[in-house]
């Protein structure tokens, strides 16, 4: 009997441009769904940009009503002004399906680069190769729509020990 398919939301966080990707997962077999980018308005203040990602990404999780999310993990930028934006930013990429009911997992970029690629130290360019060899049918048309894609498809590979790992903080 052939595993029933599991609907996984993949979102890179960005204060720009946040991806975002579907697909459906059945064991190994991993399916493209849809995906995308939100573009808050650069002339808004923060909060408006940080409020426009919540609404946009809130209609993406309504519109393909996903079982769990994935969220890329970012690093550390030299510029601390840069890192505590773009950690708002991620925080609200992550508020967004927790508030849905969608259980939300977080996977370092290296992780996401050596599940799609094979090295941690992937490039942009294949990235996107990697990603239209697993779903041929991905129509992504930008770097962060198609890393997104590359984060659903880490989740789907690695969410059993996601799982386990959250089951174990929540005991103890």
């Amino acid at each position: 009997m052939a595993p029933l398919p599991i609907r996984i939301v993949g979102l890179d966080p960005g204060l720009r441009r946040t991806g975002w990707g579907v697909i459906e997962a059945a064991g190994t077999r991993l399916t493209f769904v849809a995906c995308g980018t939100v573009m808050p308005p650069e002339e808004g203040g923060l909060a408006t940009r940080l409020a426009c990602l919540h609404t946009e990404l809130a209609a993406v999780l309504r519109t393909y009503l996903p079982d769990e999310a994935a969220v890329e993990e970012t690093f550390v930028n030299v510029n601390p002004a840069s890192t505590l934006k773009l950690g708002q930013a991620r925080g609200v990429v992550m508020l967004t399906p927790a508030l849905a009911g969608v259980p939300v997992a977080e996977y370092a970029a290296l992780l996401v680069k050596k599940t799609v690629v094979g090295a941690g130290r992937a490039d942009k360019a294949q990235i996107r190769m990697m990603i239209k060899v697993l779903l041929p049918q991905a129509d992504f048309t930008t770097d962060d729509a198609a890393d997104a894609l590359a984060v659903a498809v880490t989740h789907a590979q690695h969410r059993g020990m996601a799982a386990l790992k959250a089951r174990m903080a929540a005991a103890g």
